[in-house]
């Protein structure tokens, strides 16, 4: 049988969410005993600076005997982020205007020197 023919009939069934630079793929596949299990893919585009680009891919594989369990923790955990901070998306990529609250909180004494990025006592390493 070709490769093509055989992930054909690997694949039973198949989902994709589009998010920003990553995409999520939800395969459902067949073992070799006809069983079925699901593949979780994120495949995320980085471009290089000459304009070429490639994919890196992360995949898990979930098996029936943890769908209860995985669904349960995954439940919890959606749960208690949305509990906790909302669906509303706070971060420096969704909002130009986002500031860190420990940035603002900072407050330098007057008499305190002010350091910087070049001032490195090499004497200290």
């Amino acid at each position: 049988m070709r490769e093509n023919e055989m992930l054909e009939k690997d694949e039973i069934f198949s989902k994709v969410l589009r998010a920003g630079r990553r995409t999520y793929f939800f395969d459902v596949r067949a073992t070799k005993a006809d069983d079925y299990y699901i593949t979780i893919t994120e495949s995320k585009k980085f471009t290089e600076e000459d304009g070429s680009f490639h994919f890196k891919k992360h995949k898990i594989y979930l098996y029936k005997e943890d769908f209860v369990a995985f669904k349960e923790i995954l439940d919890d955990m959606t749960a208690y982020v949305l509990d906790h901070k909302g669906e509303e998306v706070i971060s420096e990529r969704h909002q130009k205007d986002f500031k860190k609250e420990y940035a603002s909180e900072t407050v330098e004494s007057e008499d305190a020197p002010k350091a910087s990025f070049t001032d490195i006592d090499f004497d200290d390493i």
